[in-house]
């Protein structure tokens, strides 16, 4: 087991010592007091490409202190070139550089198996969720998300992957809290709801959603109230201010409805993606420092928002 000390804290206590260890109780994540921690912040964008150069302990650091974040995502590329099927040694490396810092820093961190086709790498997700689960079991500040956004796979070929991953996770630790991805890029989660996986405890749901698409308003959050009606526990993964290209355009007010919404129904979230492409959803302007430390020059208009959204609700 990994224990990490923890570093001076932004608050009189940093996220988990407030929260401890998180579980589920019926369809709801709770912390140590049985309340949902409501925990935000913001999502590594893939670990390869212009994203990778940003898995840095500075960067988390940064995003603790200066964007009072009080969860992160680690984003591993699976599939990609470079990614883990490529250079899983390099791509390990990035992921744990970033989660023992989150630690230290007394938030929570997501491992994210950042793959459209996990269902084709069964075996390589086991192998990195056993050493995951090896290397943090017992702290619990660590969640396993294991599968980011199945695109055209069924339910059945999700939950199957599922339940093998998980399996493999529950043999070295027993109790931390584990994200299921849900079908068409975690947006039908109602149809996960229908059929949710048993005899597992401490099991949550995906739930995706970029805020300005105009496929991403009404009917959507009507999917996740069914889920939620139907028992099924779910935390927001990943969501943008932009549309879902993580381009177009960015509607405030869209934006506005979504995070009442999120509060409404205290769901934990984290927002897509520390990258400085030229792109909606990006929070980082071309060339922005690789060490954080950000002036308002270096944030675009969705990291400034997204900065502001943090802190008035970390501190609301």
């Amino acid at each position: 087991m990994l224990w990490l000390g923890l570093s001076i804290p932004l608050f009189s206590q940093t996220p988990v010592q407030k929260h401890g260890a998180l579980r589920v109780e019926g369809n709801q994540i709770v912390d140590k007091n049985g309340q949902p921690p409501q925990l935000r912040g913001i999502s590594f964008s893939w670990s390869v490409w212009g994203g990778r150069k940003y898995y840095n302990t500075d960067v988390v650091d940064h995003l603790c202190k200066d964007f009072q974040t009080t969860l992160l995502r680690a984003s591993m590329a699976v599939q990609p070139d470079s990614g883990y099927l490529q250079q899983p040694e390099a791509q390990m490396a990035l992921i744990t550089r970033v989660v023992d810092q989150a630690i230290k820093n007394g938030v929570y961190i997501l491992i994210d198996w950042h793959d459209h086709n996990a269902e084709q790498h069964l075996q390589e997700s086991k192998a990195f969720f056993r050493a995951m689960a090896q290397r943090y079991a017992g702290n619990p500040q660590v969640i396993y998300e294991i599968w980011n956004e199945p695109e055209r796979q069924t339910w059945p070929v999700i939950k199957a992957y599922s339940e093998e991953v998980i399996r493999e996770i529950r043999t070295y630790d027993p109790k931390n809290l584990i994200i299921v991805g849900s079908p068409h890029w975690d947006q039908d989660v109602d149809v996960a709801a229908a059929d949710p996986i048993k005899g597992q405890t401490n099991l949550a749901y995906s739930f995706h959603f970029y805020a300005s698409e105009p496929y991403h308003q009404d009917g959507l959050r009507a999917k996740a109230e069914k889920a939620m009606q139907l028992g099924l526990p779910l935390m927001v993964t990943e969501w943008g201010v932009g549309e879902s290209s993580g381009d177009g355009k960015f509607d405030r007010e869209q934006n506005r409805i979504w995070l009442n919404w999120m509060e409404k129904h205290r769901l934990s979230w984290v927002n897509w993606n520390i990258t400085d492409k030229k792109e909606t959803t990006a929070l980082l302007q071309p060339g922005a420092p690789t060490n954080g430390k950000w002036t308002r020059e270096h944030l675009t208009p969705a990291g400034l928002y997204i900065k502001n959204e943090l802190i008035q609700l970390q501190t609301h």
